[in-house]
């Protein structure tokens, strides 16, 4: 397996958080639960050209979509199929920062994934084989650093979204109550003002937030004290810390221990 990352360079770092690589050679074909990120990501995916979607409670089959394809903000877990062979590129979108990509508000594509084609026309097809032809990964890389960059486009990043997000940053326990009262909105004004530049509503992007931090502490982990855990990260208590992981990845922290992949955010199916 090759799983590598790159950082591109301004002006794009601002909107991009990463650019990554994954490759898998001979590998018995499976399925995995991708958990919710908090934030929205571009995916290509150079071997296939038809990605199945899977219904997550049933895994059924539900539809398709393009090999390049937007992941929307998801606040629940969704399926990815791994062939024999695969070989996918993708860039880690900052929150908040998609409107300078794509002309549709972020909570549009909460819990969503769609053809790249929907939103960039032809542009998605050519860059998918502009993709494919680099020899090295690094002019890989470099291919989708100047795409993104080309696509780039003003937008009116709302300074109070801008406050928040640097806030839960900044302090990822505090309560959500204390930066709503600074920036001195209404909640429902806010709420819908930041699901619409963020993907999802101060509360949920928080809570999705909280979990990743929890599988950033567990990374790589076998002994783990929960109580420890769902204290530092902000929970109420460890039953407070179960109720959050059967909500976003449908099982217990312990059960995600043991079936959690090679990247924390993949459980295994």
């Amino acid at each position: 397996m090759i799983y590598q990352t790159y950082q591109p360079r301004s002006p794009l770092s601002q909107f991009v958080r990463f650019l990554w690589y994954w490759e898998e050679d001979d590998s018995p074909k499976s399925r995995s639960c991708i958990l919710p990120l908090g934030s929205m990501e571009l995916v290509i995916d150079l071997h296939e050209d038809e990605i199945p979607l899977f219904e997550l409670s049933t895994q059924a089959l539900s539809g398709t979509t393009k090999g390049a394809r937007v992941c929307g903000v998801h606040s629940e877990g969704f399926i990815i199929e791994k062939n024999k062979n695969c070989s996918v590129i993708g860039a880690n979108l900052r929150p908040g920062a998609s409107a300078v990509f794509f002309n549709i508000p972020a909570g549009e594509l909460h819990n969503q994934i769609i053809s790249l084609e929907e939103l960039w026309l032809g542009s998605a097809a050519d860059l998918r084989d502009r993709l494919r032809s680099p020899t090295t990964l690094e002019k890989r890389f470099r291919v989708l650093e100047q795409f993104l960059c080309s696509r780039m486009q003003p937008c009116d990043r709302h300074p109070a979204v801008e406050f928040a997000l640097r806030e839960f940053e900044r302090l990822p326990t505090s309560p959500i109550s204390k930066v709503m009262e600074q920036i001195g909105f209404s909640p429902r004004y806010f709420n819908q003002l930041f699901r619409d530049r963020v993907g999802l509503t101060p509360k949920l992007y928080c809570r999705v937030r909280r979990l990743q931090h929890v599988l950033r502490l567990i990374d790589g982990k076998e002994s783990i004290n929960w109580v420890d855990i769902a204290s530092t990260c902000g929970y109420f208590d460890q039953s407070h810390l179960i109720h959050d992981f059967q909500t976003f990845v449908n099982c217990t922290p312990t059960e995600y221990v043991a079936k959690r992949g090679f990247l924390r955010f993949h459980l295994e199916l």
